[in-house]
């Protein structure tokens, strides 16, 4: 009679987090940090359709790398809990802990229970009425969470690009110091150390603006975004996008040939 082959559990969780880690790292970066209205989302992203950064709630984003089938479902299953709750109860109880408790509950059963972890890392924050109540947590594979102070950085290299994020970074930046800060980052970020070119055309740049009067997700395209990278004081009329509706698929165009779809029975490349 054969005996069964036996893997010690923690050699498994160590095999398990490997692999997440690995498909991590092959993600484009996203930069999150705090300014001095609000809370900046900046996504290494071509792709005009599949977004990395989302609205889920009035104050709350939600930022992700990884496999963009496996965090597009928690997006979308974040978006219902939020609605749900605060259809049930009110909108003041739908919260960024609340959500990234729900989400690391998620998260955690999948890697322990799950023959293949998740292969995302994300970020779920919360816009406060003054710098002091904003909230960024952090969720990782196996659904650590971690209560992050100003700024995260999430995908490819990400430990250096904290760094430099970290020694640069200060509150009170403006949000086109704070948009140019992250791109500076994000540039030094290439294989090998090699700075890179990075405009307005590939990045996913999106804010939790303080001052709106309840839904504070908007996203920054066009001009705008350009005369903020480029030191440019834009006017107010500079033209911005509103999210529509989280809960509703948007109407966008734009592909790019490595934008990340697939088809059902392939899980797509990292984002």
């Amino acid at each position: 009679m054969s005996m069964p082959f036996y893997v010690p559990p923690e050699q498994v969780m160590k095999d398990r987090a490997d692999f997440a880690r690995k498909g991590i790292a092959r993600g484009r970066s996203v930069i999150v940090l705090g300014y001095d209205k609000g809370i900046a989302f900046v996504a290494e992203n071509p792709s005009r359709a599949l977004h990395k950064v989302s609205e889920i709630y009035d104050r709350i984003a939600f930022g992700a790398v990884g496999r963009y089938n496996e965090f597009e479902s928690l997006r979308v299953a974040g978006i219902r809990y939020a609605d749900l709750r605060g259809y049930s109860y009110d909108r003041t109880d739908v919260t960024a802990r609340a959500l990234a408790n729900t989400y690391a509950q998620t998260l955690g059963a999948v890697f322990t229970q799950e023959s293949k972890p998740f292969e995302i890392e994300i970020v779920v924050a919360e816009v406060g009425l003054t710098p002091e109540e904003d909230q960024i947590f952090r969720l990782t594979y196996d659904g650590s969470v971690a209560d992050e102070q100003g700024f995260v950085v999430m995908g490819g290299a990400s430990e250096k690009a904290e760094e430099r994020l970290g020694a640069a970074w200060r509150p009170g930046l403006s949000l086109g110091e704070s948009l140019r800060l992250a791109v500076d980052v994000l540039a030094a970020s290439g294989d090998n150390g090699e700075r890179r070119e990075i405009g307005a055309s590939q990045l996913e740049v999106a804010v939790l603006d303080r001052e709106r009067p309840r839904r504070t997700f908007r996203r920054i395209v066009g001009p705008l975004l350009t005369s903020l990278l480029s030191h440019v004081n834009p006017t107010s009329d500079a033209p911005s996008t509103d999210e529509g509706h989280p809960g509703h698929p948007e109407v966008l165009s734009g592909d790019s040939a490595d934008d990340g779809t697939s088809s059902p029975s392939d899980p797509g490349p990292a984002v």
